[in-house]
C-alpha cells in the first residue's frame, strides 16, 4: 500500500471526479456567506484536496486559505493556484485536528465528505475545536458528509473509474463494529505501452447526525442545522449527502427554504 492515502491518486484525482458540480457547491457556500452577519472575506477551505474549490472561490473575490494533510494533493493545488486571476490562495500542509492559522477567519468550508475521513471521535472533536478557535464569532462553518445509510449500502460493492491514462478499481468493505467503510483501491497507471500498479486504502466512518451535533455543540457551535443535499430542506432517508450549517456562538441565523 502507498504510505499516503492520496500518494498515487492525487495527480489523477481531478480527471476521475469530473462528475462533481463545483459551481453548485460555490453557489451553496455563497448563499450562506451573503447571510452571515460577519462580512466574509477570508475563508478557509479545510481538507482542500487539489484546491479546485479553493481556487474557484479565490476567483470569486475571496481571500483563500487551503489546508490539507496530503502533500501530493497540495502539489496539484499549487499548480492550479498559478492560474488564478487575482489573489492566489495560500496552502498549508496541516491535518484537520492540527489546524494552526495566523489569525481568525470569516468562514470555513469543507467539501465532499472530508469529515467522514476522520474515523476517530476524539480526533474529530479536536478538528471541530480548532475550527471554532479560528472562526470569527457569528461566522459560518459549512461541511457535508455521506449519510450513514448511504455509506453502509456501499458494503461489498466494486467501482471502476478510468481515464485514458489511469484505471482505478475500488472495493468497499463496511465493518459494523467500527462503522468504517474501507476502500481498497488498485490504481493502474499507463507508462508507455505498459501499466504500473499501485495500491491505496481509504477509510470513511458512518457518522450519525446526533454524534456530529454533540461534538459541534461541545466545540462551541451554538447553532447547527442539517440539510438534505445542497437544498434548504429537511433531510430524508433517500438523501445520499447531508450538509451541515454551523454558527460559531450566538448571533447567526439558519433558515430553511419556504
Amino acid at each position: 500500500m502507498s504510505g499516503n492515502a492520496y500518494e498515487g491518486l492525487a495527480r489523477y484525482y481531478d480527471g476521475l471526479t469530473t462528475d462533481v458540480d463545483y459551481s453548485a457547491w460555490l453557489d451553496w457556500y455563497q448563499s450562506w456567506f451573503r447571510e452571515s452577519r460577519v462580512p466574509v472575506n477570508l475563508v478557509l477551505d479545510l481538507a482542500c484536496g487539489t484546491g479546485t474549490l479553493t481556487c474557484m472561490l479565490a476567483e470569486r473575490g475571496y481571500t483563500m486559505i487551503g489546508a490539507d494533510l496530503s502533500p501530493e494533493m497540495l502539489s496539484e493545488a499549487l499548480e492550479k493556484a498559478q492560474e488564478v486571476e487575482g489573489e492566489p490562495p495560500i496552502f498549508l500542509n496541516q491535518a484537520m485536528d492540527e489546524l494552526d492559522l495566523f489569525g481568525t477567519i470569516d468562514a470555513c468550508v469543507s467539501s465532499l465528505d472530508s469529515m467522514n475521513y476522520i474515523t476517530d471521535r476524539d480526533t474529530l472533536a479536536e478538528a471541530f475545536r480548532r475550527v471554532h478557535t479560528f472562526l470569527m464569532p457569528g461566522g459560518y462553518f459549512l461541511f457535508d458528509i455521506i449519510a450513514p445509510q448511504s455509506l453502509k449500502a456501499l458494503d461489498g460493492q466494486l467501482f471502476v473509474d478510468e481515464t485514458e491514462d489511469v484505471f482505478c478499481l475500488w472495493r468497499a468493505d463496511f465493518d459494523e463494529d467500527s462503522r468504517v467503510l474501507t476502500y481498497g483501491m488498485d490504481l493502474f497507471e499507463r507508462e508507455g505501452g505498459l501499466w504500473r500498479r499501485e495500491q491505496e486504502e481509504h477509510r470513511e466512518r458512518a457518522w450519525e447526525v446526533f454524534e456530529l451535533k454533540e461534538l459541534l455543540q461541545a466545540a462551541g457551535f451554538a447553532q447547527v442545522q442539517v440539510f438534505g443535499g445542497l437544498e434548504r430542506r429537511e433531510p430524508t432517508a433517500e438523501d445520499r449527502r447531508l450538509c451541515f450549517v454551523c454558527v460559531n456562538g450566538e448571533g447567526g441565523q439558519v433558515t430553511m427554504s419556504n
